[in-house]
């Protein structure tokens, strides 16, 4: 099999059978087939596309190039939901202990942040003692122990993925609908869940800011989980404003508190909940993803999502005190207040600008994060402001940044205040279901 044969095939516009496609893969990751080459295929399929089968065929090529976790050993469906990326985006860290409290195991496998988008692992990196780094046997017994486990990608998940991720990143092509659903359900087909529920984020602060393309993705991914033969449902949530009101590590570990306290912004609160009543339905824990909210509301009013988050802390070696005192999470040293210019209610706060500020505001000198940095958002759509009144709160652990002046006006840009008011934004837009599931929506 000739891979230039292959790259002029897919340029043309033909689709490729499977073991063409395995091909591709198997020899990229073996080194038999080069970068150059491998960047050709990729521009092909940026242009050409894949069709519905062709791509789950990389994906399932992908998935296959590395480690599969095994999780029948837990004896029950298991449940994962991922999120396509979004600022403030702290629902993992609220859903999976209100789903695992109601008693269907969720097996997280995370990443870390990717641009001006948070990450699961970085959050969890602030709790003291907290470790993810946990091989498939310990994922699998400590899901076994307290129904819930949170653990890092290893190099040895899906590596054509990581390859593949470097090569587009290098070459333009990462903005391909095909090869952004491959590289984000190979991953979830090699974490072994049988369900999953997809968070994909629409709106200026998502990875597919305009609501079609995230259509598109979204129906994608479902197809290929179908295809797999793993339960899924995708949720289409906006992310034309921050999610809650906290952007950055620590502060968003902190909401996550408050949210399983009963306290928390009530936008985070309503998805989590809406995701984890679809994981409930599709694990048969529920009869319908709104069943399945209502039963999760009712844990987190009687306190057990939260007992479930400790038992998840203290099981993966962190301290669960926190829970109790979150002032033992890492802390800014300084605060700084960025007042409204003028009265008004905000009808917009720029999701994108905040997450690229608050990454500023975390990035140290030498090239670590400080994970105490981040942005505390006081004014929502929808809502009215006064002037002087803060519009945001700085957490920084220098009193005076050197782009500090910069900061302020990028904030005074994130926000619109007008005169006359304007409902916030829908938070859900709507669910995608393969036709198998779809009698398993609200």
């Amino acid at each position: 099999m000739r891979t230039v044969e292959l790259i002029r095939k897919k340029r043309d516009g033909k689709s490729l059978n499977t073991d063409e496609i395995r091909h591709l893969i198997e020899g990229y990751c073996a080194g038999t087939i080069p970068d150059v080459q491998m960047a050709a295929f990729a521009s092909a399929v940026y242009f050409r596309g894949m069709t519905s089968r062709e791509t789950l065929d990389l994906t399932k090529a992908m998935a296959s190039s590395g480690e599969r976790v095994d999780l029948s050993p837990i004896g029950r469906p298991v449940a994962d939901k991922h999120s396509t990326g979004g600022v403030g985006d702290t629902t993992t860290l609220v859903a999976a202990p209100l789903v695992a409290a109601a008693g269907v195991p969720v097996a997280k496998m995370s990443g870390g942040a990717l641009g001006h988008t948070g990450g699961t692992i970085d959050k969890l990196s602030c709790i003291p003692r907290l470790h993810t780094d946990l091989p498939a046997a310990q994922l699998v017994a400590a899901v076994r122990k307290t129904n819930i486990a949170i653990a890092a990608q290893t190099e040895d998940l899906v590596p054509a993925d990581e390859k593949l991720y470097r090569l587009r990143h290098a070459t333009a092509t990462v903005e391909s609908l095909p090869l952004i659903a491959s590289s984000i359900m190979s991953k979830k087909l090699a974490g072994g869940a049988d369900v999953l529920v997809l968070d994909v984020k629409t709106g200026g602060g998502a990875l597919l800011p305009e609501r079609p393309q995230a259509v598109q993705l979204g129906q994608l991914m479902v197809d290929i989980a179908a295809g797999a033969g793993v339960r899924t449902a995708a949720v289409l949530s906006d992310m034309s404003q921050p999610l809650g009101r906290a952007v950055g590590n620590s502060l968003e570990v902190r909401e996550a508190i408050a949210t399983l306290s009963g306290e928390g912004p009530a936008d985070l609160e309503e998805l989590s909940l809406v995701l984890g009543g679809h994981m409930l339905a599709l694990a048969g824990a529920a009869p319908n993803a709104s069943a399945g909210r209502g039963r999760l509301a009712r844990l987190l009013a009687d306190g057990y999502g939260l007992q479930k988050f400790a038992r998840f802390v203290d099981n993966q070696g962190g301290d669960p005190a926190i829970v109790e005192d979150p002032s033992l999470l890492p802390a800014a040293a300084h605060r700084i207040r960025v007042a409204s210019p003028k009265t008004g209610y905000i009808t917009a706060v720029d999701a994108r600008t905040i997450g690229e500020i608050a990454s500023t505001l975390a990035r140290c000198a030498d090239g670590t994060t400080d994970l105490a940095a981040g942005v505390v958002v006081k004014g929502k759509a929808g809502e009215r402001v006064q002037q002087g009144q803060p519009l945001v709160w700085l957490h920084t652990g220098d009193p005076q940044p050197a782009d500090l002046e910069q900061i302020i006006d990028r904030v005074g840009q994130a926000f619109v205040i007008e005169k006359s008011p304007v409902g916030a934004p829908p938070l859900i837009h709507e669910v995608l279901h393969s036709d198998d599931d779809a009698d398993h929506g609200s």
